[in-house]
């Protein structure tokens, strides 16, 4: 049989083995291209979500106990670790609260699934056009899920984790549990984590009780909490404030005149802490508040002895006297604090900026008083017998070689003791120390809450042994206080966040350390050195009693005084133990301690003169 020939022709041929239109292939291709990416993004997508963290503990807190410090007028000094309040419910946050971080934060909140895919674009045509990270893409549902699950890590893969977490918690939760979480949990600056703690920490007061214009200023801290803190900048924390009242206005929350009068409205912030220098104080404080109820999960608030005006008015007066003179005298550093008489501390200035060293040189220095110590030598001396009139040969000694000199170079033959204290007188003191016994005098010291070693070697009643200034001035504290016992203290009261009171301070009932009548003597003969002798510049119009010392080499410079209802001491010098050019204790110590005391009367109470 023969087959009929082909009607196929050549071009029908040629035409047959054409290829497929470009647009064609082009789409394959990107079909094929967009299934790998797919796949790939399935796969990687699995592996992180197989990486998620437990969601069972969502509830579970991994934060540090918060410790919360209070002055005397229950001001807050400084906080430690995470600071929460108690849990609030959706109905106890005022509606335009919550208004106000929706209009600001996810205005579609109430209708995406935990993922805003146009708020994602919208952002991302933002931030490349701006070629920096203007906005944020995620959701509050977003931003819980990190919140609660994650770490502050960067990554694709914390991202995809993040909208899967997302997802989970809108099919677990409703809306109005996910904006209660995270109205609980979210940071808002200063140490604080959720709206309650976030409104009593800037305003003072209870959730319940903010204004339209405070919630907006709490709103707009959640951009940048520290930058727009209003604490630290109060004007740009107000400008941002009306910014999210705008937003309310725009997203239909607020009227165009609601908006304008909220605006209008003065905002009145909480009492702030006091000056950063109060933190070595509270870090001198913790240590012995762990003392008291151990070291545990649970949250402190912790209240102090510390008077905010008297703090602030310690650090202003050091930071200006080492900017009048401490480069002209080559003193690199000062440390102040001041006393009740029972030994509660008022005021720690541990040096001239905390931020640039946290080395508390009030209580962690241990420096050469040299004739603030004498103190302990005359006290030694009236409990073995002698009198301040008594006379004593000012004249060259000679111990095993050490020969002892006056600061002035001259002898001045005989003297009493209340003279030879008051002019600081050497020679005396050597000699005293010498005839009632080097031990005695250690002794008297260790009593008085000296803590530091001290050496018996005849220069022991110069002061060539280093204690500090905490020690030096709850000793003299107790000629304030009568003859008992001025042991420094800080802490009156330890409670938890339940309001439960761990642990609160007793009245202690000592005996007294030292006689009525030698404390009489000793209070008389520190007013002489302030009249008469070497404090002359720490003189008030009231009566003061004090000493001054100076270490050899001008490497040490103390005045340590008191008046009826105060007790400070002043150290100044270097760290390095440079010398500085001629300061004495009576000189740069004592213009300090005069200008810190002429200012005190403001910050505290003036006590009935007590009976001896």
């Amino acid at each position: 049989m023969v087959k009929k020939p082909s009607n196929k022709g050549p071009e029908s041929i040629t035409n047959q083995g054409k290829q497929k239109p470009l647009w064609l292939r082009t789409l394959r291709l990107f079909s094929l291209l967009m299934l790998w990416l797919a796949l790939a993004l399935l796969v990687l997508t699995a592996y992180y979500a197989w990486d998620l963290p437990d969601l069972d503990n969502y509830e579970k807190q991994a934060r540090r106990p918060s410790i919360t410090i209070l002055a005397a007028d229950n001001t807050v000094i400084t906080t430690y670790g995470d600071v929460y309040d108690n849990v609030v419910k959706f109905n106890e946050v005022p509606p335009y609260l919550i208004q106000s971080i929706i209009a600001t934060e996810d205005r579609r909140f109430f209708s995406h699934i935990g993922v805003d895919v146009f708020g994602m674009v919208r952002a991302t045509l933002v931030n490349v056009r701006a070629k920096r990270i203007r906005q944020g893409g995620s959701t509050l549902t977003q931003q819980l899920a990190k919140n609660l699950f994650l770490t502050p890590e960067r990554s694709m893969r914390r991202k995809i984790q993040e909208i899967f977490l997302a997802f989970w918690l809108e099919a677990r939760f409703s809306k109005r549990q996910i904006i209660t979480l995270y109205l609980n949990r979210v940071y808002f600056g200063a140490g604080t984590f959720g709206v309650a703690a976030a409104a009593r920490r800037y305003f003072g007061k209870s959730i319940k009780n903010i204004n339209l214009k405070e919630a907006a200023l709490l709103s707009g801290l959640l951009k940048a909490p520290s930058r727009y803190s209003p604490f630290r900048n109060k004007k740009l924390s107000l400008k941002r404030a009306n910014q999210v009242l705008t937003n309310m206005f725009v997203a239909g929350f607020l009227s165009k005149s609601d908006a304008q009068r909220a605006k209008e409205e003065v905002i009145k912030l909480a009492n702030q802490k006091s000056g950063s220098g109060a933190r070595y104080f509270a870090d001198w404080l913790l240590q012995r508040a762990f003392g008291f109820v151990g070291r545990g999960n649970q949250d402190l608030i912790i209240k102090t002895t510390l008077s905010p005006y008297l703090q602030n008015l310690g650090e202003q007066q050091v930071k200006n006297s080492l900017k009048k003179d401490g480069k002209k005298l080559r003193v690199g550093q000062a440390a102040l604090v001041s006393l009740s008489p029972d030994g509660a501390i008022r005021a720690m200035v541990g040096g001239r900026r905390y931020a640039a060293s946290q080395f508390n040189r009030v209580n962690q220095a241990l420096r050469q008083p040299g004739s603030a110590f004498k103190l302990f030598v005359y006290v030694a001396a009236l409990e073995s017998g002698l009198r301040p009139d008594d006379i004593v040969i000012d004249e060259p000694v000679s111990i095993d070689g050490w020969k002892p000199k006056n600061y002035t170079g001259k002898f001045l033959g005989p003297v009493t003791l209340r003279r030879a204290l008051s002019e600081s007188i050497n020679t005396v003191a050597v000699k005293v120390s010498e005839k009632i016994g080097r031990k005695k005098v250690i002794k008297v010291a260790q009593k008085l809450g000296i803590t530091a070693k001290l050496k018996g070697h005849p220069s022991i009643a110069l002061g060539v042994d280093g204690v500090n200034l905490l020690d030096l001035t709850s000793a003299y504290a107790l000629f304030a206080n009568r003859g008992y016992p001025a042991w420094p203290y800080g802490i009156i009261e330890i409670r938890n966040n339940k309001n439960e009171i761990l642990y609160r301070r007793s009245r202690v009932l000592a005996g007294r350390l030292v006689q009525k009548q030698i404390v009489k003597d000793i209070k008389s003969m520190l007013t002489d050195v302030v009249k008469f002798g070497t404090g002359k510049r720490a003189r008030l119009s009231e009566e003061v009693a004090g000493k001054s010392g100076t270490s050899q080499g001008f490497r040490d410079a103390w005045f340590i005084g008191f008046t009826k209802n105060l007790v400070t001491g002043v150290w100044v010098g270097n760290d390095n133990f440079l010398p500085m050019i001629g300061v004495t204790g009576g000189s740069l110590p004592a213009d300090l301690w005069k200008k810190f005391m002429l200012k005190t009367f403001k910050g505290i109470p003036i006590p009935k003169k007590p009976k001896l």
